[in-house]
C-alpha cells in the first residue's frame, strides 16, 4: 500500500512501503511523514469549526522567509482554522457527515517515530495561518469619520490646512461678570438675609452684589438677632439704609451704643414700617431723629420703649401724617394726652394699641377717638383708669341725640372689628352696654378680668354682632348659665363663633354649655377650666364634632385636630367623659346602604385635662394623628379597664384582694400599651407584674 503525504504545495508525494507487520521502515530524513494523518486532521478541524465561513477562506500557506512576519517566535494573537488543503479533498468543509477521527484509528503510522515531537505538524509556519501583532502592518483607517467641510468652523479649517500652527486657546468666559446687574439682583432676591450675609463671603463681586440696597428693602432682624453682632447688624443697616422700607429690630438689645444707633438713624430715611419693640437702649434724641427723618411711616411699633414720651407722640403727629398702625403699649412715660395728639393728627389711623397706658379717663381723649371713627382695632387692655363715662363717649360721643322708641343714641356705627378691654377693672355693665348695637362688624371682643360685669352687659352685644368669632370672658364670676343658653346659643353669631374662653367662670356648668355645644358648630377652641362642666359637655362636644365632620371611606385616613378643649381643674369631669372623647376620636362606623364598608373619622378633639389622665390622652392623640386608629383604640380600651379596676379596688367588702389583683393586672397592661404597644418590631414582651407588697 502506497502512502502519500500532502506537501505544502498541495501535491501528493510517494512514501516508502512499510516492512513486515509491526515493523515500519524509517523514512528518509528529508521526506516528511504522516501526510495523510495531517490531511485528515485538517479536514476534521475544518468540519468541527464553530464558524462555517472560516472553511471557505482558503488562505494560502505562508512561506518562511526573512521578510515573513512569522519567521520569529513572538506573541501570537490569533490562529486561523482555515488551512489550505489539496484540491482533490474528498470531503467538503461544510459537510455535516460525521467523520472518524484519524487519531482514534489503528494505523501503522502510529508506531513511526515522530521527528517533530508530539505536535502532528512539522512546523507551525507551514500549516497554520498565524498573525503576529508586533510585525503586523498598522491600520491607518481613522476610527471616526470627519465632518463635511461645509459643517466645519473656519478656525478648524485653518488649523488643519496650516500644519505646525498652534491651536488658538479660547479665553475663559466669566459667566457671573458678564451677567447683567439686573439678573444678579433678581437671583439674590430669593435669598434670606442670613443667606445673603453668608454668600457675601464668596468673592468681592458677590460681596458687592449681596449688599446692594435693592436686596435689603425689608430687614427682619428678629429671626437672627441672637446670632449677629451689633457691629455687623449696624454695618448692614448703614449699607442698605436708603433702600430699607421695612425694618424690624424687635429684641435687638445689642444695638446699645449711641454711635451705632445714630448711624442706623442717619442711614434709614425711607422707612414705611418700623418695629423697635424691646430696643431698650434707644436714646430719646436718637428716636426723635428717626421719627423726623421718616415722614412716610405707615406702621410704627414702639412697644415697651422707655424713651417714648408724650413729646415723642407730638413729633409723630407732626412728622408722620400717613400713620395707620401705632403701638405704644407698656410705654410708662406716655399717657392719654400723647395718644390724643396722634389720633387727631393721623386721619388714616386704623390700629391703635395702647395697653397699660394711663390717663384714659380723660374725656378729651375719648372724644377724639369718637370723632375719628376710623379705628378697626382698639387695644386698651390693662388701662385701669378707663371708666364707664370715657367708654360711653368713645361709642356715643358727648350728649348724643337719643331715639325715643329704642332709647338708643343716634350716632354713626363704629368701624371697630377688634376691641380689647381686658383688665379694665373700673368698667361696669353701664359702660359696656354702650358697645351694643354700634359695632356690627365686631369680630373679636375681650373682656377678661372685668370682674364687675354681669349678664346684662353682654346681652345687647351678643344680639347685634353677627360676625363675632372670638369671645373671651375669663374670670367673670358674676356670669350665669342664662347668658349662654338664652343669649349666646340663640345669638346670630352662634354659627360663626370659633374661640370661646370661659375660664374661672365658676358659676357656669352643663345647663349653659350644652346648648352652646349644640348651637355653635364652628367652635375650634373652648377654655372651660375651673368651671362646673361635667362629662356631659365632653360627650356633647364629641357628638358635635362627629356631626359636622365628613367621614372618609379610605383606609389610613389621618384625622386633623379641629377642636381643642381645656377642662382641667373641673371637679365634675371624670375619666368616663375623657374616655368618651377618646372613643369618638377613633370610632369606625359602618357605611349605611353599603354592607361590608366602613368609614373613618376625619376630625378629632384635643384635650387638656387632669394631669393624671394627660399622658394617656397625649399618647392617644399621637396615634390618631398618624392614622393608627387600631392602636389608639386598643390604648383607650386598656386604659378604661385599668380605671374601672382601680375604682373597683377602692371598694370595701368581700373580694377586696381579688379586685386589687385585677387592678394591678389592668395597670400593667395599660402601661405596656401606653409605652408603645405595637411598633416596627412587633408587640413588646409584657412587663412582669410586681409581687405583693405585703408578702
Amino acid at each position: 500500500m502506497e502512502i502519500h503525504e500532502i506537501t505544502p504545495s498541495g501535491a501528493p508525494s510517494p512514501s516508502p512501503s512499510p516492512g513486515p507487520e509491526g515493523v515500519s521502515t524509517a523514512p528518509a530524513p528529508d521526506i516528511p511523514v504522516k501526510g495523510k494523518s495531517r490531511h485528515r486532521l485538517i479536514q476534521r478541524i475544518q468540519r468541527i469549526s464553530s464558524t462555517p465561513s472560516l472553511s471557505g477562506l482558503r488562505r494560502s500557506r505562508s512561506v518562511g522567509s526573512r521578510g515573513s512576519p512569522y519567521s520569529t517566535r513572538s506573541t501570537l494573537s490569533c490562529v486561523s482554522l482555515a488551512a489550505t488543503g489539496p484540491p482533490h479533498t474528498p470531503y467538503s468543509a461544510r459537510s455535516s457527515t460525521p467523520q472518524p477521527s484519524p487519531l482514534g484509528l489503528p494505523s501503522a503510522l502510529n508506531s513511526t517515530p515522530q521527528s517533530s515531537g508530539e505536535f502532528p505538524f512539522d512546523t507551525p509556519d507551514g500549516y497554520l495561518a498565524i498573525r503576529k501583532v508586533e510585525n503586523a502592518t498598522p491600520i491607518t483607517t481613522p476610527g471616526t469619520a470627519p465632518l463635511p467641510s461645509e459643517f466645519r468652523s473656519k478656525q478648524d479649517v485653518q488649523i488643519r490646512t496650516r500644519p505646525g500652527v498652534k491651536p488658538i486657546q479660547k479665553q475663559p468666559f466669566r459667566f457671573w461678570d458678564k451677567m447683567p446687574n439686573e439678573l444678579q439682583i433678581h437671583i439674590f432676591s430669593f435669598f434670606q438675609p442670613r443667606e445673603l450675609v453668608q454668600a457675601s463671603r464668596v468673592s468681592k463681586a458677590f460681596y458687592k452684589t449681596c449688599f446692594d440696597g435693592q436686596l435689603w428693602t425689608s430687614l427682619d432682624a428678629s429671626e437672627f438677632y441672637r446670632e449677629i453682632l451689633a457691629e455687623s447688624l449696624a454695618r448692614i443697616i448703614v449699607a442698605a439704609g436708603p433702600f430699607i422700607k421695612d425694618l424690624n429690630l424687635r429684641g435687638c438689645v445689642q444695638v446699645e451704643h449711641y454711635k451705632r444707633t445714630e448711624a442706623i438713624v442717619k442711614a434709614c430715611k425711607n422707612l414705611i414700617n418700623a418695629t423697635l419693640e424691646g430696643c431698650q437702649n434707644f436714646q430719646k434724641s436718637t428716636l426723635h431723629s428717626l421719627l423726623r427723618n421718616n415722614e412716610k411711616l405707615v406702621s410704627l411699633n414702639l412697644t415697651g420703649l422707655t424713651a417714648v414720651s408724650n413729646t415723642s407722640c407730638k413729633i409723630i403727629a407732626e412728622s408722620c401724617p400717613q400713620l395707620e398702625t401705632f403701638s405704644i403699649s407698656w410705654c410708662g412715660r406716655v399717657d392719654a394726652r400723647g395718644v390724643k395728639a396722634v389720633v387727631e393728627a393721623c386721619p388714616r389711623l386704623r390700629d391703635l394699641r395702647a395697653g397699660e397706658v394711663g390717663g384714659f379717663d380723660n374725656v378729651a381723649t375719648a372724644e377724639a377717638i369718637f370723632k375719628t371713627n376710623n379705628l378697626e382695632r382698639l387695644v386698651l387692655s390693662g388701662c385701669a383708669e378707663l371708666n364707664d363715662e370715657a367708654l360711653q363717649i368713645m361709642m356715643h360721643g358727648v350728649e348724643p341725640e337719643i331715639d325715643i322708641l329704642s332709647e338708643r343714641p343716634i350716632v354713626p356705627a363704629r368701624k371697630l372689628r377688634h376691641l380689647d378691654l381686658s383688665r379694665c377693672v373700673r368698667l361696669t355693665d353701664a359702660g359696656v352696654k354702650a358697645i351694643g348695637h354700634l359695632v356690627p362688624d365686631l369680630e373679636g371682643l375681650q373682656l377678661s378680668g372685668c370682674k364687675l360685669l354681669n349678664d346684662d352687659a353682654l346681652e345687647s352685644i351678643l344680639a347685634s354682632t353677627p360676625r363675632l368669632t372670638h369671645l373671651e370672658l375669663e374670670d367673670l364670676e358674676n356670669l350665669t348659665n342664662s347668658i349662654l343658653s338664652e343669649h349666646l346659643a340663640k345669638a346670630p353669631c352662634a354659627s360663626s363663633i370659633e374661640h370661646l374662653s370661659l375660664s374661672y367662670c365658676e358659676n357656669l356648668g352643663d345647663t349653659g354649655m350644652i346648648p352652646v355645644m349644640q348651637a355653635c358648630t364652628n367652635l375650634q377652641n373652648v377654655d372651660l377650666d375651673n368651671t362646673r362642666v361635667s362629662d356631659l359637655v365632653l360627650a356633647e362636644a364629641a357628638a358635635m364634632v362627629m356631626k359636622r365632620s365628613q367621614r372618609s371611606i379610605e383606609t389610613g385616613t389621618r384625622p386633623k385636630l379641629s377642636l381643642q378643649m381645656v377642662v382641667y381643674d373641673c371637679q365634675n369631669v371624670t375619666w368616663t367623659g375623657v374616655r368618651e372623647v377618646l372613643f369618638r376620636n377613633t370610632q369606625v362606623k359602618a357605611v349605611s346602604g353599603q354592607p361590608g364598608r366602613v368609614s373613618f373619622p376625619t376630625e378629632m378633639i384635643g384635650l387638656k385635662c387632669f394631669y393624671g389622665f394627660q399622658m394617656t390622652v397625649d399618647e392617644h392623640q399621637k396615634r390618631v394623628l398618624r392614622g393608627d386608629l387600631a392602636s389608639a383604640g386598643r390604648l383607650e380600651r386598656k386604659w378604661a379597664d385599668y380605671m374601672q379596676a382601680t375604682e373597683e379596688a377602692g371598694m370595701t367588702g368581700a373580694g377586696y384582694r381579688r379586685r386589687r389583683r385585677r387592678a394591678r393586672e389592668a395597670q400593667a397592661l395599660h402601661l405596656d400599651e401606653e409605652d408603645g404597644g405595637f411598633g416596627p418590631t412587633g408587640r413588646r414582651r409584657a412587663r412582669t407584674l410586681g409581687s405583693c407588697a405585703v408578702m
